[in-house]
Protein backbone atom coordinates (compact mmCIF):
# COMPACT_ATOMS: atom_id res chain seq x y z
CA UNK A 1 0.00 0.00 0.00
CA UNK A 2 1.42 3.28 -1.39
CA UNK A 3 1.91 5.61 2.04
CA UNK A 4 0.92 8.63 -0.07
CA UNK A 5 -2.06 8.64 -2.31
CA UNK A 6 -1.23 10.23 -5.84
CA UNK A 7 -3.05 13.28 -7.34
CA UNK A 8 -4.68 11.88 -10.42
CA UNK A 9 -6.16 8.69 -8.11
CA UNK A 10 -7.11 10.79 -5.26
CA UNK A 11 -8.84 13.42 -8.06
CA UNK A 12 -10.14 9.74 -9.51
CA UNK A 13 -11.34 8.68 -6.01
CA UNK A 14 -13.51 11.64 -5.50
CA UNK A 15 -15.19 11.31 -8.83
CA UNK A 16 -16.10 8.29 -7.98
CA UNK A 17 -17.80 9.23 -4.86
CA UNK A 18 -19.68 11.52 -6.88
CA UNK A 19 -20.72 8.73 -9.36
CA UNK A 20 -21.62 6.21 -6.56
CA UNK A 21 -23.66 9.51 -4.71
CA UNK A 22 -25.79 9.89 -8.14
CA UNK A 23 -27.27 6.68 -7.81
CA UNK A 24 -28.10 6.44 -4.14
CA UNK A 25 -32.10 7.67 -3.93
CA UNK A 26 -32.00 9.69 -0.56
CA UNK A 27 -35.60 10.77 -1.04
CA UNK A 28 -36.87 7.53 -1.48
CA UNK A 29 -39.89 7.37 1.11
CA UNK A 30 -39.82 4.02 1.98
CA UNK A 31 -36.11 3.56 2.45
CA UNK A 32 -35.83 6.94 5.09
CA UNK A 33 -38.70 5.78 6.90
CA UNK A 34 -36.55 2.18 7.61
CA UNK A 35 -33.51 4.30 8.68
CA UNK A 36 -35.43 6.76 10.66
CA UNK A 37 -32.81 6.89 13.35
CA UNK A 38 -36.03 8.49 15.79
CA UNK A 39 -37.60 4.96 15.90
CA UNK A 40 -34.77 3.20 17.99
CA UNK A 41 -34.75 2.81 21.49
CA UNK A 42 -31.75 1.13 23.05
CA UNK A 43 -28.56 1.09 24.97
CA UNK A 44 -26.16 1.36 21.67
CA UNK A 45 -24.12 4.23 20.04
CA UNK A 46 -22.78 5.57 16.79
CA UNK A 47 -19.71 7.09 16.37
CA UNK A 48 -19.15 8.52 12.64
CA UNK A 49 -15.64 9.55 11.28
CA UNK A 50 -16.26 11.54 7.64
CA UNK A 51 -12.76 11.82 6.41
CA UNK A 52 -13.24 15.14 4.47
CA UNK A 53 -11.52 18.36 2.47
CA UNK A 54 -12.03 21.52 1.20
CA UNK A 55 -9.93 20.72 -1.76
CA UNK A 56 -12.31 18.25 -3.13
CA UNK A 57 -15.35 18.69 -5.04
CA UNK A 58 -17.63 15.74 -3.68
CA UNK A 59 -17.22 16.77 -0.23
CA UNK A 60 -19.33 19.44 0.72
CA UNK A 61 -22.28 17.07 0.33
CA UNK A 62 -20.88 14.94 2.73
CA UNK A 63 -20.19 17.79 5.09
CA UNK A 64 -23.45 19.11 4.64
CA UNK A 65 -25.25 15.50 5.43
CA UNK A 66 -23.29 15.67 8.74
CA UNK A 67 -24.26 18.65 10.09
CA UNK A 68 -27.80 17.62 8.71
CA UNK A 69 -27.30 14.13 11.15
CA UNK A 70 -26.29 16.29 14.08
CA UNK A 71 -28.83 18.59 14.10
CA UNK A 72 -31.23 15.96 14.13
CA UNK A 73 -29.60 13.81 16.14
CA UNK A 74 -29.21 16.37 19.18
CA UNK A 75 -29.15 14.31 22.43
CA UNK A 76 -28.47 11.06 21.29
CA UNK A 77 -25.66 9.13 21.77
CA UNK A 78 -24.73 9.63 17.99
CA UNK A 79 -21.10 11.34 18.14
CA UNK A 80 -20.08 13.65 14.65
CA UNK A 81 -16.02 13.46 13.73
CA UNK A 82 -14.72 14.85 10.93
CA UNK A 83 -11.12 14.31 10.17
CA UNK A 84 -10.05 16.93 7.28
CA UNK A 85 -6.85 14.98 5.68
CA UNK A 86 -4.07 16.85 3.78
CA UNK A 87 -3.26 14.71 0.65
CA UNK A 88 -5.66 17.15 -1.19
CA UNK A 89 -3.58 19.95 -0.34
CA UNK A 90 -1.28 20.24 -3.22
CA UNK A 91 -4.52 20.77 -5.66
CA UNK A 92 -4.29 24.69 -5.47
CA UNK A 93 -5.42 24.88 -1.78
CA UNK A 94 -4.59 24.09 1.26
CA UNK A 95 -7.09 22.66 3.68
CA UNK A 96 -6.80 25.20 7.27
CA UNK A 97 -8.15 21.99 8.95
CA UNK A 98 -5.81 19.48 7.34
CA UNK A 99 -3.51 17.37 8.83
CA UNK A 100 -1.38 14.93 8.26
CA UNK A 101 -1.84 12.57 11.39
CA UNK A 102 -5.85 12.45 10.34
CA UNK A 103 -4.72 10.92 6.57
CA UNK A 104 -2.54 8.24 8.75
CA UNK A 105 -5.70 7.93 10.26
CA UNK A 106 -8.06 6.96 7.58
CA UNK A 107 -5.07 4.61 5.85
CA UNK A 108 -5.58 2.46 9.28
CA UNK A 109 -8.59 2.19 8.80
CA UNK A 110 -7.69 0.83 5.18
CA UNK A 111 -5.69 -1.58 6.80
CA UNK A 112 -8.24 -2.30 9.37
CA UNK A 113 -10.98 -2.77 6.97
CA UNK A 114 -8.87 -4.28 4.10
CA UNK A 115 -9.41 -1.86 1.70
CA UNK A 116 -7.08 -1.19 -1.30
CA UNK A 117 -6.70 2.47 -0.30
CA UNK A 118 -8.32 5.45 0.63
CA UNK A 119 -10.71 8.10 -0.99
CA UNK A 120 -12.68 11.62 -0.44
CA UNK A 121 -14.91 11.90 1.24
CA UNK A 122 -15.02 8.20 3.57
CA UNK A 123 -17.62 7.61 6.48
CA UNK A 124 -16.85 5.24 8.77
CA UNK A 125 -19.10 4.18 11.72
CA UNK A 126 -18.16 2.49 14.77
CA UNK A 127 -15.04 1.31 13.32
CA UNK A 128 -16.27 -1.10 11.58
CA UNK A 129 -18.41 0.24 8.58
CA UNK A 130 -17.28 2.27 5.50
CA UNK A 131 -18.80 3.95 2.96
CA UNK A 132 -19.43 7.17 0.63
CA UNK A 133 -19.61 9.85 3.34
CA UNK A 134 -22.77 11.57 0.73
CA UNK A 135 -24.93 8.67 0.74
CA UNK A 136 -27.70 9.61 3.15
CA UNK A 137 -29.36 6.55 3.21
CA UNK A 138 -26.25 4.12 4.17
CA UNK A 139 -25.61 6.48 6.61
CA UNK A 140 -28.69 6.40 8.24
CA UNK A 141 -28.87 2.74 8.15
CA UNK A 142 -25.23 2.68 10.28
CA UNK A 143 -26.56 5.29 12.62
CA UNK A 144 -29.59 3.23 13.51
CA UNK A 145 -28.13 0.26 13.53
CA UNK A 146 -24.93 1.43 15.77
CA UNK A 147 -27.91 3.06 18.39
CA UNK A 148 -29.80 -0.48 18.38
CA UNK A 149 -26.50 -2.62 19.12
CA UNK A 150 -25.99 -2.79 22.99
CA UNK A 151 -22.23 -2.68 23.53
CA UNK A 152 -20.37 -4.84 26.22
CA UNK A 153 -18.35 -1.93 27.54
CA UNK A 154 -18.77 1.04 28.81
CA UNK A 155 -16.87 4.49 29.27
CA UNK A 156 -17.19 7.44 31.63
CA UNK A 157 -15.30 10.48 31.76
CA UNK A 158 -15.01 13.64 33.36
CA UNK A 159 -13.22 16.34 32.20
CA UNK A 160 -11.81 19.71 33.57
CA UNK A 161 -10.27 23.01 31.81
CA UNK A 162 -7.59 24.76 33.66
CA UNK A 163 -6.04 27.54 31.58
CA UNK A 164 -3.96 25.97 28.79
CA UNK A 165 -5.12 22.32 29.16
CA UNK A 166 -8.14 20.37 29.70
CA UNK A 167 -7.59 17.48 32.27
CA UNK A 168 -10.11 14.17 32.12
CA UNK A 169 -10.91 11.33 34.57
CA UNK A 170 -11.88 8.44 32.62
CA UNK A 171 -13.30 4.68 33.68
CA UNK A 172 -14.07 1.51 32.07
CA UNK A 173 -15.50 -1.43 31.97
CA UNK A 174 -15.94 -4.41 29.12
CA UNK A 175 -12.59 -3.61 27.20
CA UNK A 176 -10.41 -6.24 27.53
CA UNK A 177 -6.99 -6.02 26.75
CA UNK A 178 -6.86 -4.82 23.44
CA UNK A 179 -8.73 -1.40 23.85
CA UNK A 180 -6.87 2.03 23.93
CA UNK A 181 -8.62 5.44 24.21
CA UNK A 182 -8.84 8.29 21.99
CA UNK A 183 -9.28 11.62 22.51
CA UNK A 184 -10.58 13.82 20.01
CA UNK A 185 -10.82 18.00 20.63
CA UNK A 186 -13.55 18.85 17.96
CA UNK A 187 -14.19 22.19 16.61
CA UNK A 188 -17.99 22.36 16.66
CA UNK A 189 -18.29 25.08 13.74
CA UNK A 190 -16.54 27.05 11.44
CA UNK A 191 -16.50 28.46 7.60
CA UNK A 192 -14.14 28.77 4.82
CA UNK A 193 -13.93 31.26 1.87
CA UNK A 194 -11.86 28.48 -0.25
CA UNK A 195 -10.01 30.91 -2.91
CA UNK A 196 -8.44 28.23 -5.29
CA UNK A 197 -8.88 24.55 -6.13
CA UNK A 198 -11.89 22.31 -6.85
CA UNK A 199 -14.09 24.43 -4.77
CA UNK A 200 -12.46 28.01 -5.44
CA UNK A 201 -14.73 30.83 -4.96
CA UNK A 202 -16.87 28.77 -2.92
CA UNK A 203 -18.39 29.23 1.10
CA UNK A 204 -17.72 26.25 2.87
CA UNK A 205 -19.67 25.47 5.94
CA UNK A 206 -18.46 22.66 8.58
CA UNK A 207 -19.04 21.24 12.06
CA UNK A 208 -17.47 19.25 14.49
CA UNK A 209 -14.12 19.79 13.30
CA UNK A 210 -11.57 17.75 14.80
CA UNK A 211 -8.24 19.52 15.41
CA UNK A 212 -6.62 17.03 17.31
CA UNK A 213 -6.75 13.56 18.68
CA UNK A 214 -4.50 11.35 20.92
CA UNK A 215 -4.40 7.74 21.98
CA UNK A 216 -3.95 6.95 25.33
CA UNK A 217 -2.86 3.21 26.86
CA UNK A 218 -5.65 2.32 29.66
CA UNK A 219 -4.54 2.30 33.10
CA UNK A 220 -4.70 -0.46 35.72
CA UNK A 221 -8.14 -1.73 35.97
CA UNK A 222 -9.58 0.55 32.91
CA UNK A 223 -9.29 3.44 34.82
CA UNK A 224 -6.86 6.96 34.72
CA UNK A 225 -6.18 10.49 33.99
CA UNK A 226 -5.60 12.06 30.57
CA UNK A 227 -4.77 15.11 29.46
CA UNK A 228 -5.34 17.61 26.60
CA UNK A 229 -3.24 20.61 25.88
CA UNK A 230 -5.01 22.99 24.26
CA UNK A 231 -4.77 25.83 21.26
CA UNK A 232 -3.83 29.38 21.56
CA UNK A 233 -7.58 29.71 19.43
CA UNK A 234 -9.74 27.58 22.13
CA UNK A 235 -12.67 28.46 22.99
CA UNK A 236 -14.89 26.36 25.59
CA UNK A 237 -18.03 27.34 24.06
CA UNK A 238 -17.07 26.72 20.13
CA UNK A 239 -15.14 23.35 21.22
CA UNK A 240 -16.02 19.98 22.77
CA UNK A 241 -14.14 16.59 23.78
CA UNK A 242 -15.24 13.39 22.53
CA UNK A 243 -13.97 9.90 23.93
CA UNK A 244 -13.56 6.46 22.84
CA UNK A 245 -12.90 3.14 23.19
CA UNK A 246 -11.20 1.35 20.02
CA UNK A 247 -10.05 -1.84 19.55
CA UNK A 248 -6.42 -1.74 18.35
CA UNK A 249 -6.20 -4.99 16.18
CA UNK A 250 -9.49 -4.07 13.88
CA UNK A 251 -10.43 -0.80 14.56
CA UNK A 252 -13.70 -1.50 15.84
CA UNK A 253 -15.25 1.48 18.60
CA UNK A 254 -16.46 -0.32 21.66
CA UNK A 255 -17.98 2.81 23.59
CA UNK A 256 -18.17 6.63 23.79
CA UNK A 257 -19.00 9.31 25.44
CA UNK A 258 -19.22 13.19 25.54
CA UNK A 259 -18.14 14.57 28.67
CA UNK A 260 -19.50 17.94 30.36
CA UNK A 261 -16.14 20.50 30.07
CA UNK A 262 -16.51 22.03 33.28
CA UNK A 263 -14.08 25.15 34.52
CA UNK A 264 -11.45 23.64 37.08
CA UNK A 265 -11.76 26.60 40.21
Amino acid sequence: MKAVITTFFAASLCIAATVLTSFVQPNDESTMKNTNTDDVNSQGFAVVELFTSEGCSSCPPADKLIAKVQEENAGKPVYILAFHVDYWDHQGWKDVFGNRDFTKRQYQYASWLKLETVYTPQAVVNGKQEFVGSQEPTLRNAIASGLRTSSQASLTMEAKRDQNKITLNYQTKGTGNSALLQLALVQKVAQTVVKRGENAGRLLPHVQIVRQIQTQQLGTNGAGDAEIMLPGNFDPKGWEVIGFLQNKSNGEILAATKPELKENV
